[in-house]
């Protein structure tokens, strides 16, 4: 899923792109990306784009009459600027922005259907859709540290909530965990003042570092490759490769769909973090330590 840096590249690409310009048409080839009908989503065609704003980890397009396209790629969803007119060909592309100098497309690769459109009036309809999470970005330690203490969760269960912080997911909070040496499944309500100063620091610099990084990248042409597994992380997608702060090689927690990166050395003190799937097969034989698991691999 497109995360806060991700979405900032997005952002930064469409700026010189469709703000000032009007959308001719509105192309939708799936009758489920549109999840609004008041207004029809033939109220924005003529418009003419005046900002853009990031809604946690939505798009949002403000055009002439107060009136807001809410785009939200979930997992799956990416965005794609082509030459005007473009053809919706293949399953894939579901939607397209007509301008006078381009077409901004929406594609949704897979067969589950996540992606959103919302049309929305005003700035009451764009609450309506915030999940309302602080920005790190522009939040204090205090209030930072006030939000993910709410209930006692884990941190990586914290992060990722999009009631408490705005734009993080699976990507990132693995990123801002290993910056700031702390397990995944340390309990918010048990850090100590030390530990959320490096929190806190982390996520800000872990952030803007990769926000940096894809806007510039951004200058160069329109984000056709975003992902969430990128050259330069530190621990995730690097499952068994070595962690660039101590050489340990990087484990994993895997569940549903996804999977937490961590480093047992930087960030739990050895101890080996029990996956679901696995931990369920072994029970009193999983092993506690890298050197158990290494043991019970060579057995």
């Amino acid at each position: 899923m497109p995360e806060l840096p991700d979405i900032a590249a997005y952002m930064s690409a469409l700026q010189p792109r469709i703000v000032g310009k009007a959308i001719e048409q509105v192309r939708l080839a799936s009758a489920f990306l549109l999840r609004t009908a008041q207004p029809p989503v033939t109220d924005i065609e003529g418009r003419t784009v005046r900002e853009l704003r990031r809604i946690g980890k939505r798009i949002a397009m403000g055009v002439d009459g107060d009136l807001w396209v809410v785009l939200h790629l979930m997992i799956a969803g990416r965005l794609h600027w082509r030459p005007a007119g473009a053809k919706l060909a293949g399953r894939q592309n579901l939607a397209a922005f007509d301008f006078a100098d381009g077409s901004l497309v929406l594609t949704e690769a897979g067969t589950k259907r996540r992606a959103s459109l919302h049309v929305l009036a005003g700035v009451d309809g764009l609450r309506s859709v915030d999940p309302g999470g602080i920005d790190v970005l522009a939040s204090d330690r205090d209030s930072f540290r006030a939000a993910l203490s709410l209930e006692n969760r884990t941190l990586k269960r914290a992060l990722t909530d999009p009631r408490l912080v705005s734009g993080i997911g699976n990507a990132y909070s693995d990123e801002i965990l290993h910056a700031a040496q702390l397990s995944p499944v340390a309990l918010t309500q048990k850090l100590s003042q030390q530990e959320w100063d490096r929190l806190f620091a982390a996520a800000r610099r872990t952030l803007e570092l990769w926000i940096n990084r894809l806007v510039a990248e951004s200058k160069t042409g329109f984000p056709e490759h975003v992902t969430a597994f990128r050259e330069g992380m530190a621990v995730h997608g690097r499952y068994g490769q070595p962690c660039p702060r101590c050489g340990e090689k990087i484990q994993r927690i895997r569940y549903a769909d996804n999977e937490t990166n961590y480093c047992v050395r930087c960030q739990t003190g050895g101890k080996l973090l029990a996956d679901r799937s696995l931990s369920r097969l072994l029970r009193s034989d999983w092993p506690r330590t890298l050197e158990e698991l290494e043991a019970l691999k060579r057995s």
